[in-house]
């Protein structure tokens, strides 16, 4: 089981069980959803910020941003969530549409609304794994818009130090058939053993002809970005200080040990992203998002 030896990862104490990491994201979601050159689509995303108090007043759309791109967190550090989200977006409808993959697992789903937002194909069952009371908040916020899921959406709530593994085939997930596993925005929070479970348990669970995108950090010392721009912005601005809430320990190699499993990775910057779509951040001097990774690994049909 993964073990988090009970780190503070910004959802206990938040109103509804929702961590306040996840009301950040949403936020930079909705935010990119009403730029003129967006991005991603998330119409959903601002309900969640409005619904917490614990985002109250926060941003959600560019014109409520002080000194607009300028803003460290809310002009650069939103954009790279949007620009997350796209490529997130991008891998898993690819996997669905041109894979053929029908079961999508969303691992420490949080806020995320792709299975309302996201036009999948005939059969995708999405499964969203994380704390009862954040899928319930979710649940309640998309509830009171009215929103209809566009694939069978199946909440399996449970705590990720609990044996959420074997709670997967009871809620009809398939291991002998391909999936997409998504783990975004988590793996920072988590001691590296935990990480390292965290991988082999997907590799465990997956078929041959299921994919795996998560996200990493390089970095041996995060405290040498204590005083980045966008650390200092997150705390002063709202007052979430991320290093804080992630596991400062020396990060495992997790796409070294997917390959030597004998599945076929490509890790990225995001900076590749943002020359490929020809928007989001571009590198800073103390740059906090330096030593980000995008991970996208295949595993082999017959593997």
């Amino acid at each position: 089981m993964v073990e988090t030896a009970h780190r503070n990862t910004g959802v206990e104490g938040v109103a509804g069980g929702v961590g306040v990491t996840a009301l950040l994201v949403a936020a930079a979601r909705a935010i990119e959803t009403h730029r003129p050159d967006s991005l991603a689509q998330d119409v959903f995303a601002e309900h969640f910020v409005l619904a917490a108090p614990a985002s109250k007043g926060w941003p959600v759309r560019p014109a409520e941003v002080t000194n607009g791109d300028a803003n460290p967190l809310w002009g650069r550090f939103a954009r790279y969530f949007g620009l997350r989200t796209r490529v997130l977006d991008d891998f898993l409808l690819g996997s669905a549409h041109t894979g053929g993959v029908r079961q999508v697992v969303l691992v420490g789903a949080g806020l995320d609304s792709r299975a309302y937002r996201l036009e999948w194909p005939s059969g995708c069952v999405v499964f969203e794994i994380d704390r009862e009371e954040v899928l319930a908040f979710k649940h309640q916020v998309l509830d009171g818009v009215s929103a209809v899921p566009k694939a069978a959406r199946v909440p399996v709530p449970m705590d990720l130090r609990e044996d959420w593994a074997g709670s997967l085939p009871g809620a009809g997930f398939d291991p002998a058939a391909p999936s997409v596993w998504l783990i975004e925005g988590l793996l920072f929070y988590l001691p590296p053993a935990a990480e390292t479970y965290l991988v082999d348990t997907v590799d465990r669970l997956t078929a041959g002809g299921s994919a795996l995108a998560f996200e990493a950090k390089l970095e041996r010392d995060l405290l040498a970005y204590r005083d980045s721009a966008l650390y200092t912005a997150t705390r002063e601005q709202i007052g979430i200080d991320l290093l804080g809430l992630f596991d400062l320990s020396p990060r495992p190699d997790s796409a070294g040990r997917l390959a030597d499993r004998g599945w076929s990775t490509a890790v990225h910057t995001p900076f590749d992203f943002t020359r490929l779509h020809g928007r989001g951040p571009l590198p800073e001097s103390n740059d906090a998002l330096a030593g980000n990774r995008w991970v996208f690994a295949d595993k082999p049909r017959g593997s």
